[in-house]
């Protein structure tokens, strides 16, 4: 299945930020339009187009309106400063803090934070007005690169350097820059400069006080939650000021990213008793907080009070539906949102195709996604790299490899680059499917496309190899690990450990944990359980029980694996009754017991045709432990079938499990209808067929399909369908009925 359907558009880069040199420009030219212009301009000229008038259409006698809006219209900070040399070289040019702004402005969108210097230092030196817009446009440029410290150093230096007092207007613009970038403890140092300096706040500061305390979760201002929003909300009538819909808003707001739902409507219908009117954003809102806590059904029933309120669904609104129906399984009904918000002409965007794509790959609808992903495309909405990644996952889970490999070629084509989820998936798939000499190619392609390849992606290569009992090769690429300066970790020297057991090369396993622990690294019950598996499996059972001592001594508490492997060593060395003390021991400690601790003592019992005893503990693994496994099924109609008991007994047994709400496993099942067949007790495998499929809950189609085979005694045609319709609804065979 190549991806073929996808439009090949060109994919533009975003600008990157010019790279300017630290060369620091000389105080003593007063003109920066001489000098740093000039410096820009030849750094980047190739980049730059020419800023001559013509170009431009600013005439010689230009307005300082038009200088502006030409200065405004300029794609870079370059470009903008080679209008602004040459405008003041023109004999009608005043230097204006307007002209300045605009320049600082396209300076700190580029991240020209050394320019922006001198440009001020300039402005300083000619006695142009420096004033706090200046610096607001410093507060921004600086948030937009992250550099909060700097951000907070404004104020010191306006009032220190340039006796400029931070006024309320200037302090809301700090307090929502913090507030927008996540830093509520510098939130709460600027706010508290605000309260020391006498500065009022108005309606704009408290509403981003109140944003701030509802996205924070602890800390701010001794509150740190949403009930100080709501207090902070009262303080306001003290200063005057009334609650506007923004206020109103950022609580809603605050009430659905906590999940309080039930406090957000009230507070809503309490706000439109006070004149409150919901809007767009109120609404949207809702529907996500809903869609959040698994309400998607009662957020469609918010559209339609949307609907009725003159508000049209956008773009977000339809994105948070799909996400909601997504993560509750109702992909179809998803499906249909997604159709709705075509027809009434929404655009979708990266974020709606991905969520539906992702849940339709997830669920090994790999063809679905694709249609949907050829669909949008088709409309203009182009697949990226996390669309690819989604549909490589669900091939990768579909075991679909060849397809996936080719998805991953096309995706190359189309000039999307891969990114490290893209070659961890293709790699393990490879690995997977028994290819791990190709997925070692792929690290060589990963690595010279100067992606980053990461331990997850050498523990699977690893874990590829040895699984393919290519201990050797696993062991070179654990050496590459080093020299490639990727730290091992625990998975890794586990892997490598359990593979080397497997091998039988005991001593080189015991040498890799003393390593492991040299490197500061705490064996586990991985480590432990690889030793002990090797010497069950050899019927040293002295050095596996020494193994599970050591294990316990060394403070790592084994747990039921670790058991349930000893137990299975136990009963293949022939010691059924320590295997069976062990057992109720483990189950005297509390642990849950599985059927990899049942099985093999079940087993020993039919072996010994103790069949009663054996399906004793079938029948308390039944009622006590985790479900019966394909492998107990296997053991059970095998025991009951092949000499250790009657098949009527095998026939009650599975009457007994359907009752309990599970489904026998396909392959065994098979066993028991083959005998009945062979001793014409057609009319008792009727009856049980019958049951499964009440109990799987077939269709009315399926159901008749069935029974048309039985009917007419295609038994064989009867248990194929029966087996392909269990396989569908149970594809990782837990043999629960519901």
């Amino acid at each position: 299945m190549a991806f073929t359907c996808v439009k090949c558009y060109p994919w533009p880069l975003p600008h990157a930020p010019l790279s300017f040199s630290s060369k620091p420009i000389s105080n003593s030219s007063i003109f920066f339009s001489a000098s740093v212009s000039d410096h820009l301009a030849s750094t980047s000229s190739s980049n730059s187009v020419s800023c001559s008038p013509n170009v431009h259409h600013l005439p010689p006698d230009f307005t300082p309106k038009q200088l502006i809006e030409t200065l405004r219209r300029q794609r870079d900070e370059v470009a903008a400063l080679r209008v602004f040399n040459w405008a003041s070289k023109q004999p009608n040019f005043v230097p204006s803090s307007s002209f300045y702004k605009e320049i600082l402005r396209k300076l700190g969108k580029a991240g020209s934070f050394e320019y922006m210097r001198c440009v001020l230092e300039e402005m300083k030196l000619i006695g142009c007005e420096v004033d706090r817009g200046i610096f607001l446009i410093f507060v921004k440029s600086y948030a937009k690169f992250e550099l909060y410290d700097e951000v907070m150093g404004i104020v010191k230096e306006m009032e220190d350097e340039y006796r400029i007092k931070p006024d309320t207007c200037f302090y809301n613009v700090l307090l929502n820059v913090l507030v927008d970038g996540s830093k509520l403890k510098l939130v709460e140092s600027a706010h508290s400069s605000m309260v020391r300096r006498r500065i009022r706040h108005d309606i704009s500061t408290f509403n981003i006080l109140i944003k701030a305390l509802c996205k924070a979760h602890q800390g701010f201002i001794e509150e740190g939650n949403l009930d100080g929003a709501l207090r902070i909300k009262e303080h306001m009538v003290e200063y005057g000021c009334l609650c506007t819909d923004i206020t109103v808003n950022v609580l809603i707001n605050g009430f659905c990213k906590q999940g309080r739902i039930d406090q957000a409507l009230s507070f809503i219908q309490e706000s439109e008793n006070e004149g409150f009117r919901p809007d767009q954003f109120t609404y949207n809102t809702l529907v996500n907080g809903l869609c959040k806590v698994g309400c998607a059904k009662h957020a469609m029933e918010v559209v339609d009070a949307m609907l009725l309120g003159g508000f049209d669904p956008d773009t977000y609104t339809y994105n948070s539906l799909i996400s909601g129906l997504c993560k509750l399984g109702e992909i179809d009904e998803a499906a249909k949102i997604l159709d709705h918000m075509v027809s009434r002409d929404c655009s979708p965007n990266a974020v709606t195709y991905n969520t539906i794509i992702s849940s339709l790959c997830k669920t090994k609808r790999v063809e679905e996604a694709t249609e949907i992903a050829c669909f949008l495309s088709r409309k203009g909405v182009l697949p990226d790299v996390c669309t690819f990644n989604f549909l490589i996952q669900g091939l990768c889970l579909s075991n679909n490899h060849r397809n996936a490999m080719e998805l991953f070629e096309e995706m190359k084509g189309k000039g999307s680059q891969p990114d490290e989820l893209t070659y961890n998936m293709l790699i393990d798939s490879l690995c997977s499917s028994g290819k791990p000499e190709e997925a070692l190619k792929l690290l060589k392609e990963m690595e010279s496309s100067g992606c980053a390849h990461n331990v997850v992606i050498y523990n699977t290569l690893i874990d590829g190899f040895c699984k393919n009992k290519r201990i050797e090769e696993a062991e070179e690429i654990f050496d590459e690990m080093e020299l490639q300066g990727i730290s091992r970790n625990s998975v890794t020297y586990n892997t490598l450990i359990d593979g080397l057991c497997k091998s039988r090369r005991m001593a080189d396993a015991a040498h890799l944990m003393d390593q492991m622990i040299m490197e500061g690294l705490k064996l586990d019950k991985f480590t432990y359980n690889s030793f002990l598996t090797h010497f069950c499996k050899t019927g040293d059972i002295q050095k596996a029980s020494d193994i599970v001592e050591t294990m316990t001594l060394s403070g790592c508490n084994p747990d039921i694996v670790t058991y349930g492997t000893l137990i299975s060593g136990l009963c293949k060395a022939g010691r059924l009754q320590v295997a069976s003390r062990l057992l109720r021991s483990i189950q005297m400690k509390g642990m849950v017991l599985t059927p990899q601790a049942y099985n093999p003592v079940i087993q020993a019992l039919f072996k010994r045709n103790r069949t009663h005893e054996a399906m004793r503990l079938v029948r308390e693994m039944l009622e006590k432990a985790d479900p019966p496994d394909s492998l107990t099924y296997k053991i059970v109609y095998r025991g009951l079938c092949n000499g250790g008991g009657s098949i009527g007994e095998a026939v009650d047994f599975t009457i007994e499990i359907i009752e309990k709400g599970n489904i026998p496993e396909f392959s065994s099942f098979v066993m028991l209808a083959e005998g009945l067949c062979s001793l014409a007790m057609e009319d008792t495998l009727v009856k049980l067929v019958d049951m499964i499929m009440e109990e799987a809950r077939f269709s009315k189609s399926e159901i008749s399909r069935i029974r048309g085979y039985l009917k007419i005694r295609k038994f064989h045609d009867a248990l194929s369908t029966l087996g392909g319709i269990l396989e569908d609804l149970y594809p990782i065979k837990t043999y629960r009925g519901r």
